[in-house]
C-alpha cells in the first residue's frame, strides 16, 4: 500500500475533509473536468495517496462533495413540505408556500458556511450548466425522491394543470432557481447595471417565488398538435 501524508496517522477525518473542501472550491471555480486531482491535493495539503486513500478516483470524490451537501439541502425541503403539509390539514398548499420551502432551503445553506455556504451554490450551479453523466446521475439520484413529493404538492395546489404539462413548469422552475443559486455574477451577464439587493435573500426569494408562481399558475393553452390542425384547416 503507498503511504500515506502524514497528517493520516494524526487525524484521519481531518485530511478527508480538506480534500472535500478544497475539491468543491476548485470545483465551483474551475469545473469539474478542468480540475486535476494534484491541484485539489496541493490545495488541501495531502498527498495523491490520501485521495486514494479516502476516496479511490476522482469519480468517487466528485460524488462524495455533492452527496454530502445535496441531502442534508434535500431532506431539509422534504422535511419543511411535511411539515406544511401536517399543519394544513389536507388543504393543498398554495404554490407560493410551496415555492418558499424550496426556495428557503437554498437560501439557508447559503447562509450557513459549515453547510457548503455560497461556495456551494455555485458548485451546484456549475453542476446544473455544465454537467457530465457522472454528475447528471449523481444529481437525479439525490432529487428523484424530493423531486416527486414537490410534483405531489403542486399537482394538489393546481389541479387545472394537466401531468405532462406540470413536469415541463417544474423543468423551467428548476433551471429558474439553480441559475439564480449560482450566483449574482451569472445574472449579470444578463444586466447593465449592479442588481440592486442581490444580496439580500429575502428580497430575492420573493421575485424569484412571484416570477415562478406566475408561470407555474398560468393558463393552460391551447396543444401545439391541436394549434397545427387548427391552422391547416383554415
Amino acid at each position: 500500500m503507498a503511504s500515506l501524508h502524514p497528517s493520516e496517522t494524526v487525524n484521519p477525518q481531518d485530511t478527508k475533509l480538506r480534500i472535500l473542501e478544497a475539491a468543491e472550491r476548485l470545483f465551483m471555480e474551475r469545473g469539474f473536468a478542468a480540475t486535476s486531482l494534484r491541484e485539489i491535493t496541493a490545495t488541501a495539503r495531502v498527498n495523491l495517496a490520501a485521495v486514494n486513500y479516502h476516496f479511490g478516483s476522482k469519480e468517487a470524490l466528485i460524488d462524495a462533495v455533492l452527496t454530502r451537501r445535496l441531502q442534508p439541502l434535500n431532506q431539509l425541503r422534504l422535511d419543511e413540505l411535511n411539515a406544511l403539509e401536517a399543519a394544513s390539514r389536507g388543504h393543498p398548499l398554495s404554490v407560493e408556500a410551496i415555492l418558499n420551502v424550496y426556495v428557503g432551503a437554498a437560501f439557508k445553506l447559503d447562509d450557513n458556511p459549515r453547510a457548503g455556504g455560497s461556495v456551494f451554490l455555485r458548485l451546484l450551479g456549475r453542476a446544473y450548466t455544465e454537467p457530465t453523466e457522472q454528475v447528471r446521475q449523481i444529481l437525479q439520484r439525490q432529487y428523484t425522491a424530493m423531486a416527486d413529493r414537490y410534483k405531489q404538492a403542486l399537482t394538489a395546489a393546481l389541479p387545472h394543470v394537466p401531468g405532462d404539462e406540470l413536469v415541463w413548469r417544474m423543468q423551467f422552475m428548476f433551471g429558474a432557481i439553480s441559475y439564480t443559486m449560482a450566483g449574482t455574477d451569472v445574472m449579470q451577464l444578463i444586466a447593465t447595471c449592479e442588481l440592486a439587493g442581490s444580496n439580500d435573500h429575502a428580497a430575492v426569494t420573493r421575485r424569484l417565488v412571484a416570477f415562478l408562481a406566475a408561470g407555474l399558475q398560468a393558463p393552460v393553452g391551447v396543444p401545439v398538435s391541436q394549434s397545427r390542425k387548427t391552422q391547416r384547416a383554415k
